[in-house]
């Protein structure tokens, strides 16, 4: 089923929309919890509430993505699960690991009245992506985005360990530099 008839289905309040949603992107958003948590279950319960927040958030949104939007929910809840089990036991894992490694060129947010600056900081990031080669866009992302380990994007994108791990510290530093010159005070 096309993208824009599953959005039909939420629109008309179908429940055939997340059977559909769950058929054409279950996987997808599956990959995106399970990479950040960890726990099947924990994973599963992310990817059953990402149909439900998807459910009501349309209408009245209507996303253009749909891919992009499901995804996007399912990170935000694995990112908030995340959380919420890291307060509870203080451990470690490929998360906190690429969390640190922004953290030394992404200022931290924690404020509302921080809320103009942070959109400007997502505006500015989504212009830097786009400066990057695709290849150091697509490692980035895979990175950052999705928290893949080192060694699956070495194999995806046939690279060896070292130039993956090379390439995240160039971008890094070149991201670093690029929000200093935009005036972001790291």
């Amino acid at each position: 089923m096309q993208d824009d008839q599953i959005v039909d289905l939420y629109w008309s309040r179908d429940e055939q929309a997340i059977t559909e949603s769950q058929r054409s992107y279950g996987s997808y958003c599956h990959s995106i919890a399970f990479r950040i948590l960890r726990d099947r279950e924990d994973t599963d319960e992310c990817v059953n509430d990402t149909w439900l927040r998807a459910w009501n958030a349309m209408p009245p949104s209507r996303p253009g993505r749909l891919a992009l939007f499901l995804g996007t929910i399912t990170r935000n809840l694995s990112l908030d699960r995340w959380k919420e089990k890291r307060a509870k036991k203080r451990g470690s894992g490929e998360m906190m690991l690429a969390l640190d490694e922004l953290a030394e060129c992404v200022p931290d947010r924690h404020s509302t009245e921080d809320a103009v600056e942070t959109a400007e900081l997502e505006r500015l990031l989504n212009e830097f992506l786009h400066t990057l080669p695709e290849r150091d866009c697509n490692v980035f992302l895979r990175r950052y985005w999705y928290v893949e380990e080192y060694s699956s994007i070495a194999k995806r994108y046939g690279m060896k360990l070292s130039t993956v791990k090379t390439s995240l510290f160039r971008t890094r530093g070149r991201l670093r530099t690029f929000l200093e010159k935009e005036g972001i005070i790291l």
